[in-house]
Parts: C-alpha cells; sequence; structure tokens
C-alpha cells in the first residue's frame, strides 16, 4: 500500500514541478523577444570566435556569422522590422484561412455539425463517432475543446453511461488528433509557412516548391487509425476503470432542431457544389490551376490551397446562417468576419516577434551554421533512422509540456531541426510530420495546454474531485497508445517510402 501512495507521490510531485516550472515561463511573445535579443547577442560573439562552416549546397562557399550588431547588422535591424513582419510566411495564411473558418464557426455550422455527427450515430457507434468528429474538429481550430468535449460527457450521461468516459472520448480526439484531419485545416499553412522558412535556410528553391499540403497523405490515413484506437482506449480501458456512474447530475441529450437540419443540409450541397466548381479548375486540361503535366506538385493548385480552405468553410458557412437566420444580411458577415478577426489579435502580437526570430536566424547564418555543425554531430554518433526519429519526437514531446502553443513551439523549433534534418537528408515535410506527432500525442498530457484547465471545469460537473492528477492519469493511455500506433505507422511509412504528401517524400536529396 505505502508503494503504491509513493508512487502516486513521485508521479503528482513530477506534475506539480511541471505545472509550476511551467507558469514560471515568460509569455510566449516574452519568450521570443529574449530569443530575439539572444540571436543578435550570438551573433556578435561567433562573428568575433570566426565561426564559419562550408555551405551545404556544395557550392564550396563558406558562410560566416554575421554580427547583427555590427553598423551593418544594425542597419538591417531597423530597416527590415516592418518587412519581417509583412512577410512572415504563416501570417496572412492563417488570417486567410480564419475568415472562412470563422464564418462556419460563428454562423453555427461548426456546432451544429458536430452535434449532429455524435447524435445520428447508433449507440453503440457513440464511442467511435465521438473521437472521429473530435478529430475533425481541428477543421475549426479550438472549437472542439468547448463544444464537443462537454458534448462527449453530455452524451455518454444521457445513455446511462459514465459522462467522463465521454469527455475523455472527445478529448482525445480533439487534442492528440489534433493534427490528423480529412480536409486541409489552418494548421497546415501555419505550420507549413514555418517549415517552408526554416527549409529555405539551408535550400531556398527546395523551399519555394514546397506546398501546405505537405503531410495530407499521412494526416488522412491517420484520422481512422487514431479513430479505432481511440475507440478501443475508451471501451476497453478508461470506462471499466471510471466503474459505474452514480452522481447526482443527470443529462438530457441536445438533439439538432429543425432549422439546424435544415441548414445543414443546405450547407452539405453548397460544399459539395463548390468543390466540383474548384474540381473544373484543377481536373479538366485547360483547368487554370492545373498546372503542367510533367510537375503536377508545382501546379497553381497546390500554391492556392490557403484561398481554397478560405472558400470551402466560407460558402457553406454562408449558406448555414442565412437558411437559419444567423446571418441576415451582408452587415452580420461584416461583423462575424470581425469577430473573427479580433480574436486574432494575440496572433498577430506573436507573429510580430516570432518573425523577428525567424529572420535574425536566418539573417545571422546562426540557423545555417547549427545545423551543418549539428548535423555534423549527430552524424558522428551514429544517430539516424528510426531511433533519430524517435528522440525528436521526445525533444519535441518534453518541450510541449512547458510551451503549449504549437505554433510557437515550432517557430522556435524549426531553424534548428529542419536544417539540421536536412543536413542528414531528411526532407522538411518528414521533420515537420514528426514534429505533429509529437505535439498532438503529448497535448492530451500536458497541464500546461490552455484548454486543459477548461476540460478540468467541464469535468468537476460530474465530479468534483477531479484534478490535474485526474485527468492526466485518465488521458495517460490515449497517448501512449497514440504515440505507439503513429510511431507505427511513420515507420511503415518510412520502410515503403510512400510519399506522406503531394511529392512530399521522405528524404532530401541536395
Amino acid at each position: 500500500m505505502s508503494t503504491n501512495k509513493n508512487k502516486q507521490g513521485i508521479v503528482m510531485r513530477s506534475l506539480d514541478t511541471i505545472e509550476r516550472v511551467g507558469n514560471k515561463l515568460p509569455h510566449p511573445v516574452t519568450l521570443f523577444a529574449i530569443f530575439s535579443f539572444m540571436v543578435i547577442v550570438l551573433s556578435a560573439v561567433f562573428s568575433k570566435m570566426g565561426l564559419k562552416v562550408e555551405d551545404p549546397l556544395h557550392t564550396g562557399e563558406i558562410i560566416e556569422v554575421k554580427n547583427l550588431l555590427s553598423s551593418e547588422g544594425i542597419s538591417y535591424l531597423f530597416q527590415s522590422a516592418v518587412s519581417n513582419f509583412t512577410g512572415f510566411a504563416p501570417l496572412g495564411t492563417v488570417l486567410v484561412t480564419m475568415l472562412g473558418i470563422g464564418i462556419a464557426e460563428r454562423s453555427g455550422l461548426i456546432s451544429a455539425a458536430l452535434r449532429g455527427l455524435v447524435t445520428s450515430v447508433p449507440k453503440q457507434l457513440m464511442t467511435a463517432a465521438l473521437v472521429f468528429g473530435g478529430v475533425m474538429s481541428s477543421m475549426a481550430a479550438d472549437a472542439g475543446y468547448v463544444v464537443l468535449t462537454p458534448l462527449g460527457a453530455v452524451l455518454f450521461a444521457g445513455l446511462g453511461r459514465h459522462p467522463l468516459a465521454g469527455l475523455a472520448a472527445a478529448f482525445a480526439g480533439v487534442s492528440g488528433g489534433f493534427s490528423a484531419n480529412l480536409l486541409l485545416t489552418s494548421l497546415d499553412p501555419l505550420l507549413g509557412g514555418l517549415t517552408k522558412d526554416a527549409a529555405s535556410i539551408i535550400d531556398p528553391a527546395y523551399a519555394e516548391n514546397m506546398n501546405y499540403a505537405m503531410n495530407f497523405y499521412f494526416m488522412v490515413v491517420s484520422v481512422f487509425v487514431l479513430t479505432i484506437v481511440g475507440t478501443i482506449v475508451t471501451d476497453k480501458i478508461i470506462e471499466p476503470r471510471l466503474g459505474t456512474y452514480k452522481g447526482e447530475v443527470k443529462e438530457e441529450i441536445d438533439y439538432l432542431k429543425p432549422e439546424e437540419k435544415k441548414g445543414l443540409w443546405a450547407a452539405l450541397f453548397s460544399f459539395v457544389a463548390t468543390s466540383v466548381i474548384l474540381a473544373l479548375l484543377v481536373v479538366p486540361e485547360w483547368g487554370p490551376l492545373r498546372g503542367g503535366e510533367e510537375n503536377i506538385i508545382n501546379a497553381p493548385f497546390f500554391h492556392s490551397l490557403v484561398p481554397v480552405i478560405l472558400i470551402l468553410f466560407f460558402i457553406p458557412g454562408f449558406i448555414y446562417g442565412r437558411v437559419t437566420k444567423s446571418i441576415k444580411n451582408d452587415k452580420d458577415v461584416a461583423e462575424q468576419l470581425s469577430d473573427t478577426m479580433a480574436t486574432m489579435g494575440s496572433y498577430i502580437v506573436l507573429a510580430f516577434v516570432a518573425a523577428q526570430f525567424v529572420a535574425y536566424f536566418k539573417e545571422s547564418n546562426l540557423g545555417l551554421v547549427l545545423a551543418v555543425n549539428g548535423a555534423e554531430f549527430l552524424d558522428a554518433t551514429g544517430f539516424k533512422g528510426i531511433p533519430l526519429i524517435l528522440a525528436f519526437i521526445v525533444i519535441a514531446g518534453f518541450i510541449n509540456l512547458f510551451i503549449g502553443s504549437a505554433s510557437a513551439k515550432w517557430a522556435i523549433m524549426a531553424p534548428v531541426f529542419v536544417p539540421i534534418m536536412m543536413n542528414l537528408g531528411y526532407s522538411p515535410e518528414l521533420t515537420q510530420l514528426v514534429y505533429r506527432i509529437a505535439d498532438s500525442t503529448t497535448n492530451i498530457i500536458s497541464p500546461l495546454m490552455p484548454y486543459f484547465a477548461i476540460v478540468i471545469a467541464f469535468a468537476q460537473k460530474y465530479d468534483k474531485k477531479v484534478g490535474i492528477g485526474t485527468l492526466i492519469s485518465t488521458m495517460l493511455p490515449y497517448s501512449i497508445a497514440f504515440t505507439i500506433v503513429w510511431v507505427l505507422m511513420l515507420i511503415v511509412w518510412m520502410l515503403t517510402g510512400m510519399d506522406i504528401g503531394p511529392g512530399s517524400g521522405l528524404y532530401y536529396n541536395n
């Protein structure tokens, strides 16, 4: 008995330490400002030390660290501040995609679609529907956390099952499957833009031809795999462990109203019609977005995915709003678009300082020098292949325990790890994929994930004793299972050499 208490004590103390250290970290905006200052100082130090490497593109050119505290460097810092910000790849892509997603969310389409999905399936498929709906909810950014997680608990309670099992299933899908989807989401251009910027440190020409759907094939398959795994973990591990619910809270399932059903059908028809029209721009030989047959990945379509995502969300969202009367006129549309952009204020501020950090890292050549030296170090240790990938997953997962934002972490990590992996022969697309796996699988056990406290509040409705340790212990089986399955999937992909996205291979050959 004492052994179990000691083990519990160690786990709780570890979690308390993670929470305490994480809470002491500066705000991401401050963090990037500090990193930017560090890059400036380090550029001066390493420049004075004469640190240099040979160009990894084998041009014979010697690359030296540029001193950003020199007269020329200081001039660059002042003159480039605005262009660094406006040229920050993820900034425009995220804002544009959020215009479409914002209309779909604020008109009520996203909420109705999620509720319709999980309330229209047979009872025996309820768990699978919750996990699947959670995975798919990433198309609406963070909406799944506040819509589907509490809904999962309500549905299970209404069916006489333990509400916390329903909450866990939904949370596992929303958070653990955040990177997977059957559609491209705002996360793809957000991370993809950072990856392209990082890849340009080594090979600008290669980065230019990369597209935002670089992980699409892998993530589509992941939707079904994670749904199956999440269902098994819920039904075979989580719900039996929780036992029979004996709480006093009773729930009635909130089914769709007639006007919501009508709106969903109208939105579906508009989505299909819009998809057909877009297909006509790509599929026929005369399609303006088709491009040449020899190199289809360079087709205009793959470089136009951001406005495509905007259109595919905006039109169904608008139609749904018109049918359900949540959008009555053009003023409502303008207000909903404005409200969406208002919520992006913190992201825009973060983008400004992150853009400076990325630009300084590239301009000083610190990224290139670090990449070459880091690759040489890893090469000397013989750390390659699957062990290297597993080590990267562990590193990214550990960092995720302290920095919750996927974009903030990748903005820090991409300029370092993408070039290193490229110098070791692995593609930027693969490096981003590995990062997404690590980030998603540890989201559900990270107490510093922004929505973690909210999920605890949802759970406390049914059990006042639920705390951080309770939720983490409940979600840990999902984290372990998702990690194992995703790693096995990745190993199969690497052994077979299949593309992980349109024109996106596993390896980089300079």
